[in-house]
């Protein structure tokens, strides 16, 4: 017993070192994380932590993995969040499906203000949340406070829509009875939204779903998980401060498990996903398997068809925008470039020289138009799609090359003199490189912009109004989103957004988009007191 006393001692004064050295480098790590240098203070404004819970179903969860979020524009940690468990996610899943049974009751009309409180949170948190976006997705500023702008202008828009949904009384054929359209709410919504777009798009699905009588469950992008966190905390609070139930509106962080698991869970009524289309393909596989709903918003291989009659003036703002934008990361980011021939050479120049005046730098700076690719792994898709592009024929005319700063910067890119079917330009490179191709004919340009497999957005630019109807008509563009003189990005959210094909055929934000997010019953009243049948049946 003597010699084991002081090995014990011993064991523990190792085991006490062992501990301290973890905790400094705990305390190291910790120290480098963007959220506790002063520049970026105002993260806490937004209940934001070193460390945070990445679930949320009426109380702050989350057992599993702890992921890290870096920031684009200089791949420096921001801040850690914890993600779901299996078990994290089926607590979830029973509580919203509980919390469906208080909010289904509740009229249209009232669930209705909720929505637009959920909008005023928002608009008291735009500039800040704005600047999560940017800093953690990478977007600029501009365009991050825009993003959250979508998600309140989406809550203006359901408030007015809580008071108009229904469905249309129709003429009986039969004496005494009454014919009508009855819509109820599905039940549970799963939204997996993507890293580009990590408030507005669960904003257009969330806002939408809740006036039709829904609840929702969030899985946002792994790589944005702080965006997601802290857009759950602005909605937990309106719900929490009306009573309701926060399983409302769930959140459970996570990676592909929580997202098959949400795909393949009959308890999840409609499964709405953003994203790429080969993610797509196996999701819809698993809840098509189950005879589920579902709603894809996948990629784009969008074209900008330039006619010898166009205003270039409006030509060149709109391709560099749409081209260059978000650095090329939008489902409707412009990929092809058609222009006539007669207009070619012109129009390639002065969009290379619009290219070189493009003010790369922080996302965050105001004066920045062009911000980083979200991941390192994107840069390595940007070089293989210029090495690709030069081996089948094209030729870089402007960019083409990483950039030699921190972050993940890439040059924005033209390339011409590809065929039409070349393989890369059939290819969506989410990376800002545009293929600039050349066409004679109405025809061949037509049929070029739909000889991809996606269907989400297209543009023309003429002064023929002949043009623009067959352009509209049912010999025109096979896209989701057909423009006239305006880029192919920029989409305004009372219109349905979605695409066709490869793209998915979901419809989401306005026009009648509110109709996927709910149940129809065609339902008959007798209200007389014969019996008699459709169709003059005679059963006697």
């Amino acid at each position: 017993m003597q010699r084991f006393v002081p090995l014990t001692i011993a064991r523990h004064w190792a085991l006490r070192k062992k501990f301290l050295v973890v905790c400094h480098r705990q305390t190291a790590a910790m120290s480098t994380l963007l959220i506790n240098q002063p520049k970026y203070s105002w993260l806490k404004e937004l209940g934001l932590h070193e460390e945070n819970d990445g679930v949320y179903n009426g109380t702050w969860g989350g057992k599993g993995e702890v992921v890290t979020s870096y920031c684009p524009a200089n791949n420096e940690p921001i801040a850690r969040v914890r993600q779901a468990t299996m078990a994290e996610y089926e607590e979830t899943v029973q509580k919203a499906k509980e919390a469906w049974k208080i909010w289904a009751d509740i009229p249209a009309p009232k669930r209705g203000e909720i929505v637009r409180q959920i909008g005023d949170a928002l608009r008291r948190k735009i500039k800040v949340l704005g600047s999560l976006v940017s800093l953690e997705m990478g977007k600029i500023y501009v365009e991050g406070v825009g993003e959250v702008q979508e998600y309140v202008d989406v809550c203006d828009y359901a408030v007015g829509l809580s008071r108009m949904i229904g469905g249309p009384v129709l003429p009986s054929e039969r004496p005494g009875h009454a014919l009508i359209e009855q819509w109820n709410p599905v039940g549970l919504v799963g939204i997996i939204t993507a890293f580009n777009f990590p408030v507005a798009v669960y904003g257009w699905n969330n806002a939408i779903a809740l006036i039709c009588g829904n609840v929702c469950l969030w899985k946002g992008a792994p790589t944005t998980p702080l965006t997601s966190v802290a857009v759950t905390k602005i909605v937990a609070e309106v719900l929490e401060q009306n009573n309701l139930p926060g399983a409302i509106c769930s959140m459970t962080c996570g990676g592909a498990d929580i997202g098959s698991s949400m795909a393949k869970d009959e308890r999840v009524d409609l499964v709405s996903f953003t994203g790429s289309t080969h993610v797509g393909k196996m999701v819809s596989l698993m809840v098509q398997e189950r005879f589920g709903r579902q709603l894809l918003e996948l990629g784009g291989n969008n074209a900008i068809v330039v006619f010898e009659d166009a205003d270039l003036n409006l030509v060149v703002p709109s391709a560099v925008f749409a081209a260059v934008g978000t650095a090329g990361q939008r489902c409707t980011t412009t990929r092809r470039l058609l222009l006539h021939e007669s207009i070619h050479d012109e129009v390639v120049e002065r969009i290379s020289k619009a290219y070189k005046q493009v003010r790369i730098g922080d996302p965050w700076d105001p004066n920045t138009l062009y911000g980083p690719l979200h991941t390192k792994q994107a840069v390595e898709q940007y070089k293989a799609a210029i090495e690709q592009a030069k081996q089948q024929g094209g030729t870089v005319v402007c960019g083409g090359q990483e950039m030699d700063r921190p972050g993940n910067y890439v040059e924005p890119t033209i390339i011409t003199g590809l065929a039409h079917n070349a393989p890369i330009v059939h290819t969506e490179t989410f990376v800002p490189i545009l293929y600039v191709l050349k066409f004679k004919m109405e025809e061949e340009a037509f049929a070029w912009n739909n000889e991809v497999k996606q269907g989400l957005s297209s543009s023309i630019f003429t002064k023929d109004m002949g043009r623009v109807f067959r352009w509209l008509g049912p010999k025109g563009s096979d896209c989701g989103i057909v423009n006239v003189n305006i880029p192919t990005s920029g989409a305004e959210i009372g219109g349905a957004f979605g695409g066709e094909k490869h793209t998915g055929g979901g419809r989401e934000s306005g026009s009648d988009s509110w109709k996927q997010y709910m149940r129809r019953s065609t339902c008959t009243i007798n209200y007389s007191k014969d019996l008699p049948l459709a169709q003059g049946i005679k059963f006697e």
